[in-house]
């Protein structure tokens, strides 16, 4: 480091240590809980820390604590991560970027091998073109060494200690303030441009649309206990006006306009898929990258699907723009929140490897990556996706829960083949306890103790199971919250894990590798209860007694209501399905019958399932550029869709009985 940015440090340190006595002795430095530090006190409690460090930078940079509170809220919701980066190379409670550092190159869902069409009516799609390096970031994934530079702290600091970090957002805030030659008001509602400019947007939607999600939050103000222990509040200011006008005045560009489909209340721009003629490498006509519909009218949409993108933003819209590639309707930026859509949802996607899936579901594609680096997403972007998913819910129907609202990890494959390669995103560190609050839907008790259903909700940031592989195979992962819950074969941690007999028909033991999710429950989902024995719990899964730990103290899941399936009576066993294809009298001449093929899983007399929906068999028949030939083919055979294991699954309602409901 220079030595004039050495000098500059400790500078700065010294004026936050007079500051920080200074507000103490004023008694405006107050800890969330107890009493405030004397000015010379360098042993505050550890819980403390870091709500002093906001008061401290606010004082020190003259930005209003209520704004760098909100804007680090929403980045972050105040959590370190342990200075590990975010899925955009961000860093710390304010989230300051630095790409060239955090992010090593990652293919697009390397985690499986799937067709993302998942039919086999035509080939699959070709491998996607190779993405371009960018030679240049765009400077929202760089505000970390710009925030090094006007603090004199180095990179390494403000990756790592959270009191250096929050000085850095600070820097960058006050320094947006001048250039836009605004005063460093105390008044947060003369911040509305700075803020906006903090986001790193380059339009003017999308940046408002940041601006006014951090003035939501100082209005309400929030307080939690952070992954470091933190306890950190922001006092709510309910009558906050701020000055929106700012933001016509900062020369930003208007977003494309086109025929989206998003609530007002995102920043949504219209980036289209194609639907082009093309060849095959062999010569064949072939066509992409998604199919022509007509639904909901011809097909329900039933079903909402959460990926990440495994790639950057800018990347991942070069493939979706590839005729000879794979699509999805929408794709979702981690820094702001700000959304593309490609494909209208009356058309299908190719997103999710399993074609009756894609026919009656939307796809929603979020950047970041499963393993690398320690995967955590930007509140903007939670907060953006579970709008989004609220206005598509209420336009087509769609219920808000777990058996509608999946990842793609949950999504069963079509035939046994096809299990083994299924993709296993967003994985275990998508907080789905925290989306569905968003959503306005979480996850609490419903039923009494002795329910026979429970909904799988463990306290995330206390959650955390050992994980292997989000660097290098059988290397252990940095500890982090979880979403996801073992299964075991007995009710003892030492126990083995349940096998999965579709992912690995040889056999072999489930793994804790981050990718595996033979023996895993998900947050949200919801099994039939099997068992109970001091802390353990079993529910019914994957056809067997599957074992997790559910102290009273610390539950990973609640006692629930739901609708249970069971073989019928005299029934041994029943088979499981990937798909809900109709009878082969159901389809018309010209349309070729697609087997209603079993998966290698059963259900055994007296196991229970919880189940979703009853639908009928569907097939949505369209191998060609012309439109003409497609069929949407319907049967008389009905299923239910039923919470199998990790995946959901499909068992003919001719087969099974509804048992007595979980109350």
């Amino acid at each position: 480091m220079r030595g004039s940015d050495t000098a500059r440090t400790s500078s700065a340190r010294r004026r936050a240590v007079r500051t920080a006595g200074a507000l103490a002795s004023a008694g405006l430095l107050v800890p969330l809980l107890g009493a405030a530090p004397s000015s010379g006190d360098s042993q505050q409690a550890p819980a403390e820390r870091l709500q002093n460090a906001f008061a401290s930078a606010a004082a020190e940079y003259r930005v209003p604590q209520s704004v760098l509170l909100g804007v680090s809220y929403l980045q972050s919701r105040w959590d370190g991560h342990g200075g590990a980066a975010s899925v955009t190379g961000g860093y710390g409670p304010m989230h300051l970027t630095d790409a060239r550092t955090a992010l090593a190159s990652a293919p697009h869902h390397s985690e499986g091998t799937e067709d993302p069409r998942g039919d086999t009516s035509r080939p699959a799609p070709p491998p996607r073109a190779e993405v371009p390096d960018e030679s240049e970031l765009p400077a929202r994934l760089r505000t970390l060494p710009r925030a090094a530079e006007l603090t004199g702290r180095s990179a390494d600091e403000l990756r790592t200690d959270a009191a250096a970090n929050v000085e850095g957002g600070a820097a960058l805030l006050a320094t947006a303030q001048r250039k836009l030659g605004k005063p460093l008001s105390g008044d947060p509602a003369d911040w509305y441009g700075a803020i906006a400019r903090f986001s790193g947007a380059d339009d003017e939607a999308t940046a408002a649309t940041y601006a006014n999600d951090v003035f939501a939050v100082i209005r309400d103000g929030e307080r939690r206990t952070t992954d470091a222990g933190q306890r950190v509040a922001l006092a709510p200011e309910p009558g906050l006006r701020p000055d929106a006008a700012q933001l016509k005045r900062m020369g930003l560009r208007k977003a494309p306009t086109g025929p989206t489909e998003c609530p007002r209340t995102v920043s949504c721009e219209w980036i289209p898929a194609p639907y082009e003629e093309f060849k095959d490498p062999n010569g064949n006509p072939d066509y992409g990258n998604h199919d022509l519909s007509d639904r909901p009218k011809s097909q329900s949409i039933d079903s909402i699907i959460v990926h990440d993108t495994e790639g950057r933003w800018e990347g991942v819209l070069n493939m979706v723009q590839d005729p000879t590639y794979v699509s999805w309707q929408y794709t979702l930026r981690s820094t702001d929140g700000h959304i593309a859509q490609h494909v209208k949802a009356k058309d299908v996607a190719w997103h999710a490897g399993n074609w009756y899936v894609n026919a009656k579901s939307i796809g929603l594609e979020h950047e970041g990556f499963l393993t690398a680096p320690d995967t955590w997403y930007t509140e903007a972007m939670y907060r953006s996706s579970a709008r989004l998913v609220k206005y598509l819910a209420k336009k087509y129907g769609i219920p808000l829960d777990r058996q509608h609202i999946l990842g793609h990890d949950n999504v069963q494959g079509t035939v046994p083949s096809s299990i083994p390669g299924m993709h296993t995103d967003p994985g275990p560190y998508w907080d789905w306890q925290h989306y569905f609050q968003l959503l306005g839907k979480p996850f609490h008790r419903t039923a009494g103790p002795g329910s026979g259903v429970v909904t799988v909700a463990p306290e995330y940031s206390k959650n955390r199971p050992e994980y292997t592989g989000c660097v290098k195979p059988g290397e252990k992962c940095v500890p982090h919250g979880s979403a996801a819950v073992r299964v075991h074969t007995e009710p003892r941690d030492d126990a083995p894990l349940i096998k999965d007999i579709g992912k690995r028909p040889g056999g072999q033991a489930s793994t804790i590798d981050v990718n595996d999710v033979g023996a895993r429950l998900s947050t949200g989902q919801q099994y039939a209860v099997a068992g109970r024995e001091g802390d353990w719990t079993a529910v019914w899964y994957l056809g067997q007694k599957a074992w997790f730990k559910n102290p009273a103290k610390q539950p990973t899941a609640v006692p629930a209501k739901g609708l249970l399936v069971t073989p019928k009576a005299g029934a041994t066993e029943i088979p499981v399905y990937g798909r809900a294809y109709p009878e082969k009298e159901a389809y018309p001449a010209g349309v070729p019958v697609q087997a209603v093929s079993p998966l290698p899983y059963k259900i055994l007399a007296g196991q229970k399932y919880v189940a979703g929906d009853k639908v009928p068999g569907e097939y949505f028949y369209s191998p060609t550029f012309d439109t003409a030939p497609h069929r949407v083919v319907r049967g008389k055979d009905m299923y239910y869709v039923i919470q199998y294991g990790h995946r959901i699954g499909y068992v003919r309602a001719a087969d099974v009985q509804v048992a007595r409901p979980g109350s």
